[in-house]
């Protein structure tokens, strides 16, 4: 990343070590709030990421690390997409403009980028397990570090969250949680635990609490904190009532704490940092805060591309998204079809059955960040009769391998698996990229498992999907637009296996699976130039494969060369070389497709060129076979 640094404002750019923060006096640390607040907004604008839940964490994190000292003490953030104050607050402001550009910053923690970054993620309700293991090699070594995790409330909602809450007290015996509560995940969060954080107590043991803990938080931050925990209790949510469901667990609750007052912060992680007991401290915080367009819009602000810094407008796509179009054709199918049923994990909006949620609410389901819970749900469902299309994307299904295979795919119920951004996530990197879910599902049994090569095709495919009643379904589709094929507006049932022939030749065939068509294409337009004929197969199925199709026209070619926006290791091709083998065609098989690495955040463009995902790329590996 290239670009020049923007002027960093005074008291941000003077900061390059815990010390250089110690220097600044506690007088001024809203003014450094403010001077990272404006660097973020007027940054992001710029290069897109996650604007909101960082606006929302700009004073705890200025607390933390008055408090903690990193690297030897831990800060682990869940999901870590809230992350970027801490790494401008450790030594990267100066590249804060980089973030999520190729060569740039992560837009999440990542441990080989600093050694501030002391756990890794992308992924929800991944914290409290990984500190608790650190806490526990702490404790094994006899150190004296600290270890800190940070997690929304909406990661309570996670199974490995609360599987780690479990676990804590018989573990460790110091162990420190904050639970940043601002009522959003990517979605308003949803279910009891969301519900439990959000009600209203009246018990006399309740009663009890509050002025304990009141008193309490008096010392530490004065009466003015007090004032914001009572406030709560008759306006907003009461969080002092939750500290019984956490002593349950061996857990010492601390809160509420306003999340942006910095002094009563710093007080009170001061206070508790030391305790030799398990604690958990709870602060509310408001997501976009600092930014109206951020707060008017979380959902929208939680993770964005460019926007206008003025009004945060951002540029329409030019076409329908795969998203929309798998969300409205639901809702068009679901019109005639009383027994779809749709199911989200705390993504209305990303998957679009946010559609669905306002057309037919009743029959629309969000079970919060917990996928493997949807799936079986989904199988559920499916049993009593019910169709459940799931929308979940493709770096968060691998989470319902599991439920895939043992629930779903051995009893032969009809769960339709959607899984949105299979392929290349190109500015979030490697926890976010779908490159790996074809190796993890191909090999289950009874399942039928497609891919479409464009818009059309795609609402053929979720029309399917819907008549097939025979075992479970899985559709995989790409972020963002395709080529803007026009949406039929009569669907097909497509023949379950069997693939798409879209040219005939004689030298090269060239078999496609989904959107990287395109490429196939313009392949096998630089072979013609060259005098050579070419068959095109739009593989449409990944299993059942269409064996018969691909093992004719590879018997009588020089060369095959397979398309697929998917990790070479156990993908398409690999589906492919074993349907040659067993069909004993000797005909070479060139690939192109991800390496069996981690791919890097970065634009498509730069990452497809640098990993030769590239007609060019196809036209070099194809060459050799028909000069031989």
């Amino acid at each position: 990343m290239n670009s020049p640094s923007p002027e960093l404002p005074e008291l941000l750019a003077s900061i390059r070590s815990h010390a250089d923060l110690m220097e600044i006096p506690e007088s001024e640390l809203p003014r450094l709030a403010e001077e990272i607040r404006n660097t973020l907004i007027h940054s992001l604008s710029l290069t897109g990421g996650h604007l909101g839940p960082n606006l929302g964490v700009v004073e705890l994190s200025i607390a933390l690390h008055r408090v903690f000292e990193t690297p030897r003490d831990k800060i682990i953030f869940d999901v870590s997409h809230q992350a970027y104050v801490h790494k401008m607050l450790t030594g990267r402001a100066p590249l804060i403009h980089t973030i999520r550009q190729h060569g740039g910053l992560s837009g999440f923690a990542k441990m080989s980028e600093s050694p501030h970054d002391s756990y890794g993620a992308g992924h929800a309700g991944t914290a409290l397990s990984a500190a608790l293991g650190m806490c526990a090699a702490r404790d094994l070594k006899g150190e004296d570090y600290h270890v800190v995790a940070v997690a929304g409330d909406a990661a309570f909602t996670c199974g490995t969250t609360l599987e780690a809450l479990n676990n804590i007290s018989q573990t460790t015996k110091r162990y420190i949680t904050i639970l940043n509560d601002n009522e959003w995940a990517i979605d308003k969060n949803v279910g009891a635990l969301a519900k439990y954080f959000n009600s209203l107590q009246t018990s006399e043991t309740f009663s009890w609490l509050r002025d304990k803990t009141a008193s309490f938080i008096e010392k530490l931050g004065g009466t003015q904190a007090r004032d914001f925990a009572f406030k709560l209790e008759g306006t907003t949510k009461n969080l002092i009532f939750p500290s019984l469901l956490f002593n349950k667990f061996g857990l010492r609750y601390f809160g509420p704490l306003d999340g942006h007052d910095i002094p009563t912060l710093i007080r009170t992680l001061a206070y508790i940092k030391d305790l030799n007991e398990p604690v958990i401290l709870h602060v509310v915080t408001q997501k976009g805060k600092g930014y109206q367009p951020a707060l008017d819009n979380p959902t929208k602000f939680h993770g964005l591309g460019s926007y206008c810094v003025r009004d945060g407008e951002t540029q329409a796509a030019p076409t329908p998204t795969f998203s929309h179009i798998f969300g409205s054709t639901l809702v068009e199918m679901a019109r005639e079809d009383e027994s779809i049923t749709a199911i989200t994990a705390a993504m209305a909006s990303g998957t679009k059955l946010d559609l669905f949620k306002e057309a037919f609410p009743k029959r629309y389901f969000d079970v919060g960040i917990a996928e493997e819970h949807g799936a079986l749900f989904a199988c559920g469902l499916a049993a009593e009769g019910m169709k459940p299309y799931i929308a979940i994307y493709s770096t968060f299904m691998q989470r319902c391998i599991d439920m895939i295979q043992h629930d779903a795919a051995l009893q032969k119920l009809p769960v339709r698996f959607c899984m949105d951004r299979a392929g290349l996530s190109p500015d979030d990197g490697p926890t976010h990229h779908g490159l790996f879910d074809i190796a993890m599902i191909r090999s289950i049994p009874n399942i039928v498992f497609m891919q479409p090569k464009d818009e059309a095709e795609f609402v053929h495919m979720l029309r399917t999907m819907n008549h097939y009643q025979n075992g479970p379904t899985v559709i995989r589709y790409p972020r963002g637009c395709g080529a803007g094929t026009p949406v039929p507006a009569k669907a097909e049932i497509l023949p379950i296996g069997k693939a798409e022939v879209l040219q005939a030749g004689q030298d090269v065939t060239l078999v496609s699976l989904g959107t990287m068509i395109g490429i196939a294409r313009e392949t096998a337009s630089l072979l013609e130039v060259r005098g050579y004929t070419v068959t095109l197969i739009n593989a449409r199925f990944i299993k059942p494969l269409d064996d018969e199709c691909i093992r004719r026209h590879a018997a009588r070619s020089r060369v095959v060369c397979t398309f697929e926006d998917h990790s070479i290791s156990g993908g398409f091709n690999s589906a492919v070389l074993e349907s040659l083998e067993t069909g004993d065609v000797k005909t070479p098989v060139e690939a192109i497709a991800w390496p069996d690495q981690f791919i890097e955040h970065g634009s498509e463009s730069i990452l497809r060129k640098k990993y030769g995902l590239t007609a060019e790329a196809a036209l070099q590996k194809i060459i050799p076979h028909l000069n031989s």
